[in-house]
Formats: structure tokens, sequence, C-alpha cells
């Protein structure tokens, strides 16, 4: 994993951990900066496409992974026929499109790793994050995604990836638009959220997934 940096894994709330045991939060820093997509993850993303019928997209739910984060949206109150499971969105996603849609460089890294794997994989701006402080814990009265004028509340009681200093997504959301990666960034911090019946060796192989495609 030539591109990968520091790893670890992040903290969950005691209350939290009680009441859902398996709940983890595993990241990875990658020396890379965001950049067109290149010839080779364009091909690897069609050549994915290629394995996503509609007969496999049905039979996805069924799955041990996405069956083990559809059972952890419901714990959480959401519905997953409504608020898909990222595995299942983004195959519904390329039965609509036709085939996974090439982003960029970190967005095709992100998506292959939730194909190979079934497990989501979120990038933040490394310099965004406090790496000794980042899991996940229930949100507070007041706090907000991101800051300043374009700040937007968090209900109170969701749950939520954030350091010691700032929010950096709702769980399972996409992250905070400050907080991605952009033209100033020089490197990234890529993670991953396992829940009860997702093996840790599943996340450790997205991140390495993601890895793997940008170091390519």
């Amino acid at each position: 994993m030539s591109a990968g940096g520091e790893s670890g894994t992040g903290r969950i709330e005691p209350r939290l951990a009680a009441e859902f045991p398996g709940l983890e939060l595993r990241w990875l820093t990658l020396g890379v900066r965001p950049g067109p997509s290149t010839p080779a993850l364009r091909r690897r993303l069609h050549s994915l496409s290629d394995r996503y019928t509609g007969g496999r997209v049905v039979a996805m739910r069924a799955q041990p992974i996405a069956h083990a984060y559809r059972a952890f949206y419901r714990q959480v109150g959401l519905d997953p026929d409504t608020t898909r499971v990222p595995s299942e969105a983004l195959a519904l996603e390329r039965l609509k499109l036709g085939g996974f849609p090439s982003r960029d460089a970190i967005g095709d890294a992100l998506q292959i790793a939730l194909i190979e794997t079934g497990v989501p994989v979120w990038a933040l701006d490394a310099s965004t994050v406090e790496r000794q402080t980042l899991g996940v814990r229930v949100a507070r009265s007041g706090d907000e995604l991101a800051s300043g004028p374009g700040a937007l509340p968090v209900a109170e009681g969701r749950l939520v990836v954030a350091d010691s200093q700032r929010l950096h997504g709702v769980l399972f959301g996409p992250p905070a638009e400050a907080h991605l990666p952009s033209r100033a960034t020089e490197s990234v911090l890529v993670y991953t959220v396992g829940v009860d019946g997702v093996p840790v060796i599943h996340l450790e192989e997205a991140l390495y997934q993601c890895a793997e495609a940008l170091a390519a």
C-alpha cells in the first residue's frame, strides 16, 4: 500500500458502543492529492459495471454485508428501503445510468472500494481532521455541519462522525463540503464505518482497495 500512511481506529462514544456492539470506524491517511481520473481507473469501473446485472442487484440485500448495514439502519430508525445502504444505492445508480460513472481519481477509488467489498469509504482533507479523536458520537444541541454562513444544523441525537474540534458528517451521509479534498489538499484521510456482522478484515480491505486504486 505505497500510497498509505498513518492508520487508526476511531473512538466510539461509550453509550453507542454499548448499544451497538460492532460499530467501528477505521481510517487511513493517503499521500495523494485530488486530480482527474486516470484511464486505468475508468477501465476498472467499466469492467466492474459488467458484473452488476438486475438480478444481482435485487439479490444484494440478502448478502451478509449489505444485510448487516440494513439491520443497523433499522436499529437507528432509518428505513433501508427509502434511505438505501451505500452498496445498494450505488448498484441502483449503475442500473439507472448503465454503468458506474467516473468522477475524479478519489471519487473513482471510493466507488471501487465499495463495489469490491460492499463497505463504504469516505474521503476528507486530512488537514481538517484531528485524527487522534476522530470517531462516532451522538449529536448534541447546537451541533452544526461545517461552520460559518453555510453551516447546517444537525438534529440532536443523530449519529455523527466527528473529532474533538469539528463535526465532519452525519453517519453514512456525505461529509461536510468544506472538509472534502480540494485543490489545496496535500493529503487525504479516508475512513470507513463497520457495524455488527461486518468483519474488521472487510473494513481494512475497503481502505486497502482505495489506497491501491490511487497508487496505481
